[in-house]
């Protein structure tokens, strides 16, 4: 049988990660790392990439801190320049940056409900137009963003992050139309309950643990390794004919 392991080697690749200082974003960022990749790490601070980089570093491969809102336009200008001026080109984008702001739709101020679009939403937009454009000119890349399971059903309290996340399912579609004829792909990951600082006030009350995990098939949630399958698979040559999908990485929540 032919060895089918290079399609998933990223050696010589550079990917640029949104909100990679922790969760969700970090694991990613050192998946693509340990897959061969070298990688430009973005947060609101240089000083929270630091551990993230040293994971990195410590796999041998190269980093850039390319700090910034993803939110500010004029930022996210100068967070792909950084990277192309650290790297030369841009082959993954992992478009993950993202906030939450949860209560009841009567209590939601407008100020977060601004606060949850601009980054989650505003935020994939820009970073996604700005890499979409450099990806053209080399006439290759991957683009994956990530949503949510909740951009794909309803919560209570949670009417910001949700119109968010399936905004960004539509954007994946819309930019995969647009950018299929210059060779990028795009596609999205869809998380359920994965174990973060977003999410610790709910992993870490039992009784709410309780009722959602009875609710899930796989009977638990997840750790931000196990998205690293998925990643590396829509980042790497065994995803170059799929396009404009939403993987829903869930334990299976999503189905009851």
């Amino acid at each position: 049988m032919n060895d089918q392991s290079f399609l998933f080697d990223l050696t010589g690749k550079v990917a640029l990660v949104t909100g990679a200082s922790q969760g969700l974003g970090r694991a990613m960022a050192i998946a693509l790392a340990q897959a061969g990749a070298d990688v430009a790490l973005n947060g609101r601070s240089a000083e929270t990439l630091k551990e993230t980089a040293q994971e990195i570093e410590r796999l041998g491969r190269k980093t850039v801190l390319v700090a910034g809102d993803v939110s500010e336009e004029e930022k996210v200008k100068g967070i792909v320049e950084q990277t192309q001026k650290g790297f030369g080109k841009i082959d993954i984008l992992v478009n993950n940056a993202g906030v939450w702001e949860g209560t009841y739709l009567v209590r939601l101020r407008k100020e977060d409900w601004d606060k949850v679009l601009q980054v989650n939403l505003t935020g994939t937009f820009l970073v996604g137009k700005a890499v979409a454009r450099v990806m053209m000119k080399q006439r290759s890349g991957k683009i994956i963003n990530i949503s949510s399971i909740l951009g794909l059903r309803g919560s209570p309290q949670a009417l910001a992050y949700c119109a968010t996340k399936g905004g960004i399912v539509q954007m994946t579609r819309v930019m995969a139309i647009e950018m299929g004829r210059v060779g990028v792909q795009v596609n999205c990951i869809a998380p359920g309950l994965f174990a973060t600082e977003m999410t610790k006030k709910y992993t870490q009350d039992p009784e709410a643990m309780k009722q959602y995990l009875s609710r899930i098939p796989s009977g638990r949630y997840a750790q931000p390794e196990e998205l690293a399958g998925v990643v590396l698979f829509l980042a790497s040559k065994a995803s170059d004919f799929i396009t404009g999908q939403t993987i829903v990485v869930d334990g299976g929540a999503s189905l009851v």
